[in-house]
């Protein structure tokens, strides 16, 4: 009996390697040429008007909340409202910018709760974390409303969110920051790039330089002048940053797996509906994540909550089939343990959620084993 997988990659190899040779026969792999192509691809999927390459979703919030802070004349340990049930990298990137987490519950969705939300703000509130969990918009239409009455800037992770559409569209256009994930394991993956979305178009500007060491020129542009006797070798550095920017192999499958993202989160949303089928015949033993029926979700992964999450996840290893935690919660960890305590859903959802298998090549087969395990084991039929 093979082992189910949680997650796996698949890619359109003819067609990664194609974008790629393009890189090789030019002779160019870093930032500009396949970058550029991939940031007016994406504008153009999202609907988005801004857009700019990183090497990674935690580069994307590094920078939206870096400059945020020095643009709006942030304080330190000026606030931030955030979920406690994401990857670290998310609260991560407030910290680092000396900025000061303030969690806010979950609710049904396993994302913010706007009322928690509205009652965790402050004078010394600056800005909500929003995080699209798992492709879930939640209710980001309360969270925006919320930032919008009380002045506050919206930041939303949509590192699951690529593909995910409310009434045919993406959901977030109101949002001063959108920051997207393309790793392995997400819905449009390469190796781990991202993109960040500005809404100020001044913004992105300045993110362009901070994602280059703070220099202020481009070395593509450089590069690709036919007259290198123009070469900007006199730069100015303007700023203290990291080396933020993407790359052109990695714009280049970036590519190549955009053309491929809506037929294959139909694909992750044809097993999920299965699941749900399934699983919602037995509310009393399993929680399924609640969706809005205008929403098409990217279902970046699937989740459940159950009583014994540990004792399924233990069935489920010795029957062949892998599964995960999608996330610990972050007052665990103890940079954020002062706020252990005070978000007693995400609290209680963390200790009992499990990530079921899901990913492309997924066999209905597989999906039928999954399934039973699940509801021999909760329904105490395991043997």
């Amino acid at each position: 009996m093979d082992k189910i997988a949680l997650m796996h990659p698949s890619f359109d190899v003819d067609a990664c390697m194609a974008e790629i040779k393009e890189c090789l026969d030019t002779g160019w792999t870093g930032p500009g040429f396949k970058t550029t192509q991939l940031e007016d691809e994406w504008k153009k999927y999202t609907g988005l008007k801004n857009a700019y390459f990183v090497n990674s979703c935690t580069a994307s919030l590094n920078l939206t909340f870096d400059i945020f802070k020095e643009v709006y004349n942030w304080n330190d340990e000026d606030e931030v409202i955030t979920t406690p049930f994401t990857f670290v990298s998310s609260n991560h990137s407030i910290l680092l910018a000396g900025l000061k987490p303030v969690f806010a519950d979950i609710d049904a969705s396993f994302c913010l709760d706007p009322k928690d939300v509205e009652r965790k703000i402050t004078d010394k509130t600056r800005a909500v974390l929003f995080v699209g969990l798992c492709g879930n918009p939640g209710h980001y239409d309360e969270i925006l409303k919320i930032c919008r009455k009380n002045g506050l800037k919206l930041v939303v992770d949509a590192a699951h969110m690529a593909g995910t559409k409310v009434n045919g569209l993406f959901p977030c256009f109101e949002a001063d920051s959108v920051n997207f994930s393309f790793h392995i394991f997400k819905t449009l993956p390469t190796a781990d790039s991202g993109m960040l979305c500005f809404k100020d178009a001044d913004l992105e500007k300045i993110a362009r330089v901070k994602a280059w060491s703070g220099i202020d020129t481009n070395a593509y542009s450089d590069y690709a002048l036919a007259d290198h006797k123009t070469y900007k070798w006199h730069y100015d550095v303007p700023y203290v940053s990291n080396c933020y920017n993407g790359n052109s192999i990695m714009a280049a499958i970036g590519i190549a797996q955009l053309k491929c993202l809506d037929s294959d989160n139909d694909i992750r949303r044809r097993i999920c509906r299965k699941y749900d089928e399934a699983f919602s015949k037995y509310p009393d033993k399993i929680t399924l994540t609640e969706l809005a029926d205008n929403v098409e979700s990217a279902r970046c992964y699937y989740q459940i909550v159950v009583k014994d999450r540990d004792g399924l996840a233990k069935y489920l290893s010795e029957n062949g089939i892998n599964s995960g935690v999608h996330y610990i919660i972050n007052t665990n960890y103890r940079m954020y343990r002062y706020a252990k305590g005070l978000c007693r859903n995400a609290e209680y959802i963390s200790e009992h959620i499990l990530t079921l298998p899901l990913y492309l090549k997924m066999t209905d087969e597989e999906v039928d084993r999954v399934i039973k395990y699940v509801i021999n084991y909760v329904t105490g039929d395991a043997k």
